[in-house]
């Protein structure tokens, strides 16, 4: 097996969540809350905390990691900053549980697993707004769209948690947060394959109200999509966003979020014959329009939020040989509904409680337009001392079509002192039926939702005095009504999984200019019905990387090692795909106070390598950009 001899070699610490130059920690009367439509909880919560140490996916609000019990990653604006780039995946394969897999090159339909479950099987958030696509056949999320431009701060958490979260959550959540700026930042970059991107984010903050607009552009030539092809396959996408909030009065603020994405990536038409000519290369313009206007209301014994959401997905798709028409659009679109709330019960329980309704429709050139309604409700009973933390939840889902579910989860953290920390959870998750599912082509109306049981323990250790971290976590998830395209009867609850192993994850500030940090993982996903291994799902995978702050000047050298092993193409396990090793150098500087230059070259022995059978990876390639502040 290509590369599996590093899964004992190459475990080394990892770098800490803080970036070069921070504090790992500092006491302070306060810390602002975002203002996403989420808010600060506990009194504990509002105290000081750093970054990476306060959390939205455990619970679906603000409060701090260490009182969850599941796994959760945290990527602030400055790690973003120090991967470079606008390519979202670079950022997610530094997590544990994650690996990739794209069909072609940037823009290209990207899906995310994370411990083997599917893009389709994670709630993909955007400032608080769900950006699954309803009208494709399994209504996940292509990260193909999302570039890093005008994000500060990503977080995912694995593991089912539909109890919080609803349909969808079988394998986690992954939410990303737009940056707010008081001033004005911008970005601008040049590289390989004729690459040009830029970002310009600016804004105002005050007391009273906030308001940050941002916009961004790339631009590329690309690669061949098609692995042996000789022509590339260009892509381009802009995308506006904007957030304001406005105080009335010292406890009650409204937020609003609005987001705009137009995207273009050619691909390798068909049948074979036609990949080799550039002026044949289909096309997709993927249009994603997602917001939010909520409210705020911070009272003495009761917090309240609430809001409403629109996310809508059109695609089209054309192929110069029939004309400038598309030959075939997809139409999806949800409103959601949510109101939420906290109450302290005293005796140091706490409360969290909710209901939200979603209303979805879909439609292509070739299926009607259909709608449904999924309506649910949440409790979630926490137990917070300080050194000790447990809670409850359930959720009760009903949809029009399938009828009502319930979910259940709980978990726990106990402080077992010199920064030890134990931790365990248990989570159910679901999936609806797409409206595609049911009524698509092959559609079924009588699909019962895929549900999952997920189980993990961990232990960490933390000194953020002297800036080290371990953890090791076990986990198990299996899956059941997984849904499937049986042909010709159509989409049938057919498949049962299991996915199980253990992540190892560290970082280390080995000094206060060097700093390194890794990340492995261990996973054997398989279908229980036929024993084999689950398509695309390698069994290790590991990250590290390390990087150096010069004395003179403020010069940083960072390195990254991103080491894949075997899998298939295929769920029968006919394909295979070859483990590989990827590196990448980078640099930065800054100039004067508000300007910094960066470069990195990225896949620096020209590996060969495929993460989709028989679609192109780019090869050795170098880019270098300048970064402005004021």
């Amino acid at each position: 097996m290509k590369y599996a001899y590093f899964i004992g070699a190459s475990l080394v610490f990892a770098a800490p969540a803080w970036a070069q130059g921070e504090k790992p920690y500092e006491a302070a009367p306060a810390y602002p809350c975002p203002d996403d439509g989420t808010d600060c909880i506990l009194a504990a919560v509002k105290k000081v905390a750093p970054d990476d140490t306060i959390t939205v996916t455990a619970t679906g609000r603000w409060s701090l990691i260490d009182e969850a019990g599941q796994s959760i990653s945290v990527i602030t604006a400055s790690q973003l900053e120090a991967v470079q780039g606008q390519d979202l995946t670079r950022v997610l394969e530094r997590l544990p549980g994650v690996t990739l897999a794209r069909s072609g090159g940037l823009g290209s339909q990207t899906s995310l697993f994370v411990r083997g479950a599917g893009s389709q099987q994670v709630v993909v958030t955007v400032d608080g707004v769900r950006m699954a696509d309803v009208a494709a056949p399994s209504g996940g999320t292509d990260l193909g769209t999302l570039l890093t431009g005008g994000f500060g701060r990503i977080e995912l958490l694995r593991g089912s948690n539909s109890a919080i979260w609803g349909s969808d959550a079988i394998g986690g959540v992954l939410a990303l947060t737009s940056a707010e700026v008081d001033g004005a930042a911008g970005s601008l970059e040049f590289g390989a394959n004729n690459t040009v991107s830029g970002d310009l984010r600016a804004g105002i903050e005050r007391a009273n109200y906030a308001v940050s607009l941002s916009g961004g552009y790339s631009e590329s030539d690309g690669i061949s999509a098609f692995a042996l092809g000789r022509e590339a396959d260009p892509f381009r996408q802009w995308n506006v966003s904007a957030r304001a909030r406005a105080n009335l009065g010292e406890r009650f603020k409204l937020i609003a979020t609005a987001r705009h994405a137009d995207s273009r990536i050619a691909f390798d038409g068909y049948p074979a014959p036609l990949y080799e000519f550039a002026d044949t290369d289909e096309y997709q313009i993927t249009r994603q329009t997602s917001g939010r206007v909520g409210f705020e209301l911070d009272g003495d014994s009761l917090d309240l939020r609430g809001g409403f959401a629109l996310s809508g997905t059109e695609r089209a798709y054309y192929d110069p040989l029939y004309g400038t028409a598309p030959n075939f659009e997809t139409s999806g679109r949800s409103l959601r509904a949510d109101l939420a709330g906290r109450t302290d019960l005293g005796g140091a329980f706490v409360l969290d409680f909710g209901a939200d309704s979603e209303w979805t429709r879909f439609s292509t050139s070739y299926d009607p337009r259909q709608s449904a309604r999924l309506s649910s409700g949440y409790a979630l009973l926490g137990w917070y001392t300080g050194r000790v933390s447990l809670s409850g939840s359930v959720r009760l889902t009903d949809h029009d079509r399938f009828g009502s579910h319930w979910t259940f989860g709980a978990n726990g953290s106990v402080d077992l002192g010199g920064g030890w920390r134990l931790r365990a959870s248990y989570g159910e998750g679901f999936k609806a039926p797409t409206l595609y599912q049911l009524y698509g082509y092959g559609g079924n109306p009588f699909l019962m939702p895929e549900t999952s049981r997920a189980f993990e323990t961990g232990l960490e250790f933390r000194d953020r005095i002297r800036g080290l971290r371990f953890s090791a976590t076990l986990f198990r998830r299996d899956n059941t009504d997984l849904i499937d395209y049986v042909w010709p009867a159509g989409y049938e609850n057919i498949g049962q999984t299991r996915a199980q192993g253990f992540e190892l994850e560290g970082s280390a500030q080995v000094s206060d200019r060097f700093a390194v940090r890794a990340a492995y993982t261990y996973l054997d996903a398989t279908n229980r019905d036929t024993g084999s291994q689950l398509a695309r799902r390698p069994r290790h995978a590991l990250s590290a990387s390390a990087d150096w702050t010069s004395p003179l000047a403020g010069l940083t050298l960072g390195a990254d090692l991103r080491m894949v092993g075997d899998s298939f193409d295929d769920a029968g396990n006919f394909t295979a795909l070859d483990g590989y090793a990827l590196v990448t150098l980078r640099a930065s500087v800054p100039v004067g106070q508000h300007i910094e230059l960066y470069g990195r070259v990225e896949n620096v022995t020209d590996e060969q390598y495929q993460t989709v059978a028989g679609y192109g990876t780019y090869g050795r390639s170098a880019y270098a950009g300048v970064r402005v502040k004021w």
